[in-house]
């Protein structure tokens, strides 16, 4: 008896229409065989299979199983079939119809239950583009799939529960959409604006940044307080918008970093990984192709902290990511496209000591060592980022100042109250465009949105022949000051808008 179970295969973000052939013959020698290009992890489903359907108190058929993964010629991956090479035999065996256009979904352990499966967000989207009614997917990721409407997402405890539900013995609901209550949410930062004292032109640098996405870059001695800005970094930011936390989530749901009864990701992500990651661990990749930080840090913050000690591959690996918002990564038999648009914040020392512009320290390095270690940022890098600010040591006397100066000094809510407002503005700008922030615009939305003035063009074109700005870094200055009007509130660009964007400028460029 030949039955056939619909499913579905993740591929990097995409998601493949999937049919498990599953042929119980009554002639033969006992055995059972899976085939369709299955890697070790689903050549093992047959023993999860069978021990599940055995501990589970339902007889085993004793007769020749062939399992087919269709498309044939498309390497299947993961452990998301043991449900539907489970249904396929339980159906020949206890004669039970399966629903029509349903999908089916997840792993099995061995004692019959369901465990947590990533990609069921995927499976979801991929349900309702295609008008599958119901998806049957363990209970622990029901949560993660409930949050699409129009599709009937059954959470299953365990083969036993669903076999008497195929065989109409019993009932249970499909599980409840979960709206995005954004304004329930808060977002908390390891520290807080008004508890770092001094570096008021890096503030205001991180709140230029924050409002309209654009990519930060800081150079300070040791114990400037560097680390503790970009900590600072995630309190002023907004929280995600509906299409932005699908976005992360489809992601997140890929590499399989939503944990059981998880859901929608509603707070921007925050990745700092350490400066001895590989490219891969950056950018992603490796056999089984995923996402790497760059990817899970999407509608986020990237922070590389040490700037200059990550790799040279892994730096310049990020030219495409910055300049596009994806990754694009090719692999002998795989290719896939993952969403990278972050924000990044980099730090890094003026010099291998550090303490080339201290101060009170002395500087130790000679002048050729200083060229070598700036050097290992490329050119093509330093011009993919926007807002460069030294951040310099803060005295003493400043840190041990009275309790009335701390509580003058902003928090991260109220910066983070400006932030919003601007980044509504930039939301109804580019309402009927396909990008969120000013950083995103491409030369015919500036042409569009950022119309100047002869004043104002004449101070961008002086600047652009004093200090040599290539193509990309004048419409990045267009972008700042863009950024800077919108949260004064301004319809329109002025010359303090663009004084102030001219000041952020790499050094690399004057």
């Amino acid at each position: 008896m030949l039955v056939k179970v619909a499913s579905a295969l993740n591929l990097g973000l995409h998601t493949l229409a999937m049919e498990v052939e599953v042929n119980v013959a009554n002639r033969g020698l006992p055995a059972f065989e899976i085939v369709g290009l299955p890697t070790k992890a689903v050549a093992e489903s047959k023993e999860r299979v069978r021990t599940a359907i055995i501990n589970s108190d339902i007889q085993f058929p004793a007769r020749r199983i062939v399992v087919n993964l269709a498309p044939a010629d498309v390497p299947k991956q993961g452990s998301v079939y043991d449900l539907p090479i489970a249904v396929g035999i339980l159906a020949t065996v206890m004669h039970c119809r399966l629903p029509e256009r349903s999908l089916f979904f997840g792993e099995l352990s061995l004692d019959g239950t369901l465990r947590h499966t990533k990609g069921a967000l995927l499976l979801a989207l991929f349900a309702k583009e295609r008008g599958v009614e119901n998806i049957f997917i363990p209970k622990s990721s029901a949560n993660e799939a409930a949050i699409i409407k129009g599709v009937n997402i059954y959470p299953v405890e365990n083969l036993n529960q669903l076999l008497s539900f195929l065989c109409g013995q019993i009932s249970f609901e499909p599980a409840i959409y979960k709206e995005n209550q954004n304004k329930q949410i808060i977002v908390e930062a390891e520290f807080d604006m008004s508890e770092i004292l001094g570096q008021e032109q890096a503030k205001r640098t991180m709140e230029i940044a924050a409002a309209g996405s654009h990519n930060l870059f800081m150079v300070g001695s040791p114990g400037s307080g560097k680390t503790m800005l970009a900590r600072a970094f995630p309190g002023i930011l907004p929280l995600l918008t509906e299409k932005e936390s699908l976005e992360v989530t489809r992601i997140y749901s890929a590499s399989g970093r939503i944990p059981p009864q998880g859901s929608i990701i509603k707070i921007r992500p925050f990745k700092a990984p350490h400066h001895t990651t590989s490219p891969v661990g950056l950018i992603g990749g490796g056999s089984r192709l995923k996402p790497g930080e760059v990817s899970l840090a999407h509608r986020g913050v990237l922070f590389l902290d040490e700037f200059n000690e990550f790799p040279r591959s892994a730096l310049e690996a990020l030219r495409q990511p910055l300049e596009d918002g994806y990754i694009t990564i090719c692999r002998s038999r795989e290719k896939a496209t993952f969403p990278s648009r972050f924000i990044l914040v980099a730090s890094a020392n003026p010099c291998p000591c550090g303490y080339l512009y201290h101060p009170k320290k002395v500087c130790i390095c000679t002048r050729r060592e200083i060229e070598k270690y700036r050097k290992r940022i490329s050119g093509p890098i330093l011009d993919r980022i926007d807002l460069y600010v030294e951040v310099p040591v803060v005295d003493i006397k400043a840190l041990s100042c009275d309790q009335k100066v701390k509580d003058c000094l902003e928090s991260s809510k109220t910066i983070r109250q400006r932030i919003i407002k601007a980044r509504e503005i930039q939301q109804r700008r580019f309402s009927k465009e396909t990008i969120y922030t000013n950083a995103e615009m491409k030369n015919k939305h500036i042409k569009k949105y950022c119309q100047l003035s002869k004043e104002v063009n004449q101070i961008l074109i002086k600047a652009g022949t004093n200090f040599h700005l290539s193509a990309r870094s004048y419409f990045k200055m267009i972008r700042i000051a863009r950024t800077i009007a919108d949260l004064e509130g301004a319809q329109e660009i002025l010359i303090p808008h663009m004084a102030e964007a001219l000041q952020y400028r790499p050094r690399s460029e004057g």
